[in-house]
């Protein structure tokens, strides 16, 4: 706070009956009153700080002791909280003075810089520039979704951007080396399939296949091959028993061991493969349940299975397979992006006509195009208004430094300190997000 705004708020002292210095403006009641609402709006703020850090402080607290690790989420956006705020309380105190009396370059930019801001800062960002509703009516004026829809529905339109996409696609997967890509992908495949266990998810899968019957078709297909391959080879079966045979046995008695063997062998498939309520089907459905149930809470089973996935990782077929899955990808993105008849190119040039098409005709679909570039508009204006704001640089010269900073901080304090408070909420919900995902991939 400057020190005339303390001298000002002192009692005894009339802020109304103070002369104007030379070249400024009036000082008046009404500006005293806008500065005690920017005072509470900063005790707000900075009330928000401590809670924050307060949280923090016993986030970790209870995290040291044991409390859970739903602790580390909560450490996690109380501390971007923390840098938000701080963040923000720089910067907004960095407008009128020195934090903390520093000498830090480019603070206290209004006293320091009076011959290039003015009266009209707080009008024009808060009512002019910054104002979401006055972008959203700009951009709506424009109509851009529906203007696009105009180009892109002309067909020489829709050829030249798919040859700028192709281009630029090509020129993407040039400047990409092979090896390092096929380094990453065969590191993010092998590392995402060893952190997670398969073995649950597997057995979730079958128990639900088994339960909606989906299993019924492969087993009659085994059924249906097995049955036609006993058929064709009778011979081979009844070899195959009969060689079996010791020794000693007459050859009539192992010929009709065979054809016996043989002829019951194919009843048992002929009624298993006709009967759909087959003792051996039952049979099939339980091991298949049972096998279902042990995946997913049979320790011994998931062991067995995580072996055999880090096993079949192992191999080097499988890493040849992976990484050279990328240089087949690539090879065949470039040709159809070089290809001007290639389907990739027809199914953009199609897809972009179409959506011109739709653009111009459906008032629904340029509602929504228009609604989401005018929200992204708003979003980027509302997130950098400090930064839009410091570009300000028109004032009129001559006017007192601390007198002027008095006054435009009246005007915008107390709105600039909303942005402390977004800054600490925003900041949290940032944190919070970027640890979730974190954690999600193993981090």
């Amino acid at each position: 706070m400057a020190p005339d705004a303390e001298r000002a708020s002192a009692p005894g002292v009339a802020p109304a009956d103070r002369p104007a210095p030379a070249g400024g403006f009036a000082y008046g009641a009404a500006d005293e009153e806008r500065r005690r609402a920017v005072r509470r709006m900063k005790t707000l703020a900075t009330g928000l700080l401590l809670a924050v850090a307060l949280v923090y402080v016993l986030a970790k607290w209870a995290g040291a002791s044991g409390a859970g690790g739903w602790t580390g989420f909560v450490a996690a956006a109380a501390e971007a909280g923390m840098v938000g705020a701080l963040a923000d309380w720089f910067a907004v105190t960095a407008l009128f003075k020195r934090p903390m009396g520093l000498p830090i370059p480019h603070t206290a930019i209004i006293p320091t810089k009076k011959d290039q801001l003015g009266q009209s800062l707080g009008d024009f960002v808060g009512e002019n520039f910054l104002s979401g509703e006055v972008v959203r009516r700009r951009l709506r004026s424009v109509g851009i979704g529906r203007r696009v829809g105009g180009w892109l529905a002309e067909p020489r339109n829709a050829d030249r951007v798919t040859a700028e996409v192709s281009t630029a696609l090509r020129g993407a997967l040039t400047v990409l080396r092979d090896s390092d890509v096929q380094a990453v992908v065969g590191e993010a495949i092998t590392r995402r399939a060893d952190a997670q266990e398969i073995a649950p998810g597997i057995g979730t899968m079958l128990e639900k296949i088994v339960a909606e019957g989906g299993h019924k078709r492969v087993v009659d297909l085994l059924v249906a091959r097995v049955h036609d391959w006993l058929v064709e080879h009778g011979d081979s079966v009844m070899s195959a028993v009969s060689g079996g045979a010791p020794g000693w046995t007459p050859r009539f008695v192992d010929r009709k061991v065979g054809d016996r063997v043989y002829k019951e062998l194919m009843r048992f498939v002929t009624e298993m493969r006709d009967m759909p309520e087959h003792p051996a089907r039952g049979a099939i459905d339980r091991f298949l349940r049972d096998f279902a149930d042990d995946l997913q809470s049979d320790p011994a089973t998931r062991a067995k299975v995580e072996r055999l996935k880090s096993e079949v990782l192992g191999r080097g077929e499988v890493q040849d397979l992976i990484a050279s899955a990328w240089g087949s990808v690539r090879a065949m993105i470039v040709a159809a992006a070089e290809d001007e008849g290639s389907e990739l190119r027809l199914r953009v040039r199609a897809a972009l006509l179409s959506l011109g098409r739709r653009l111009s005709d459906e008032k629904r679909l340029q509602e929504k195009v228009d609604g989401w570039l005018e929200g992204a508009a708003v979003y980027v204006v509302t997130t950098y208004q400090s930064e839009i704001t410091s570009l300000i640089t028109d004032t009129v010269a001559g006017w007192d430094a601390e007198h002027t900073s008095k006054k435009i901080e009246a005007h915008i304090g107390r709105d600039l300190q909303f942005i402390r408070i977004n800054g600490t909420v925003v900041g949290a919900l940032a944190g919070l997000a970027i640890y979730a995902v974190s954690q999600a991939f193993g981090g």
